[in-house]
């Protein structure tokens, strides 16, 4: 005897129809321009978006999904047309619009099928932006295992450049976990962040906002600043780093700097207060 499902499950409401209509729309085409765009029949595609299609093909859904760049699941589950336009922006960027990335994770394993750590070498920081979800980019990166890491989790490890994050050491790599729900991070955890724009990666203290992603750095004499969350393509966890370098004891020039850095910051507490 099969299991039982439950009643909320199979009551469970399904967008697929009206997301394509409203999709279609935004976008300002006609059903023809579309189904020529997905390469599907005219008649096929206007019988998904008129609901007669009970059971979408697998093909048909991936295809639709990808040329969105939406999940198959908010295309199926949640009404797109009751979302703001930044939170379907968000979407498009394959991130959840609470934080949570959708995307799978390209890895690579050993011969025992065991995750291997991929290392970002310095050359490569350019193309990982482009690459970072393809699975012969990532296969072809060097590999190496390190012992004592966390049994569960993906690891991957990459270089840093400047001296922002100081008292971290200038040119050290740092190693990081993958961060699968962005919501669970803490405010200021140090993070490797992957990004759209020109600066392919950055290590920074991240603090999930609703303006977006805010950056700070542990060097005080670089200013915070806020990212949208529509332009992080993947976030990952500072772990540990390796490094060459001895860090510096803090000069008196830096402990003086700290102070009034300290000194300022609770001068603007009091006057909020």
């Amino acid at each position: 005897m099969s299991p039982k499902v439950p009643k909320s499950q199979t009551a469970a409401k399904i967008f697929w129809a009206a997301n394509l209509k409203f999709l279609r729309n935004r976008k300002g085409l006609n059903q023809e321009q579309l189904s020529e765009a997905l390469q599907m029949s005219r008649s096929k595609y206007n019988a998904q978006e008129n609901g007669q299609t009970a059971n979408p093909p697998l093909d048909d859904l991936l295809r639709i999904s990808d040329y969105y760049r939406i999940s198959i699941d908010h295309l199926l589950r949640t009404n797109l047309a009751g979302l703001k336009e930044k939170e379907l922006e968000t979407l498009e960027a394959g991130t959840d619009i609470s934080g949570r990335n959708l995307r799978v994770l390209a890895i690579s394993t050993d011969k025992d099928e065991k995750e291997n750590m991929e290392y970002v070498p310095v050359k490569a920081r350019a193309g990982y932006r482009a690459g970072f979800n393809d699975p012969e980019f990532i296969a072809a990166l060097p590999k190496f295992s390190l012992p004592n890491l966390p049994q569960t989790g993906t690891f991957r490890m990459f270089p840093t450049t400047g001296d922002s994050m100081l008292p971290i050491p200038e040119g050290c790599d740092v190693i990081c976990s993958f961060v699968q729900d962005w919501g669970s991070l803490k405010p200021r955890t140090l993070c490797i962040v992957i990004l759209k724009g020109e600066q392919d990666f950055v290590f920074k203290q991240v603090t999930l906002q609703k303006e977006g992603v805010l950056l700070e750095s542990l060097n005080k004499l670089y200013a915070p600043y806020t990212v949208p969350v529509s332009e992080v393509l993947e976030l990952w966890k500072f772990h540990s780093y390796q490094s060459r370098e001895i860090p510096e004891a803090e000069s008196d020039l830096q402990s003086l700097t700290r102070a009034v850095k300290e000194m300022q910051t609770t001068l603007q507490a009091l006057k909020r207060s």
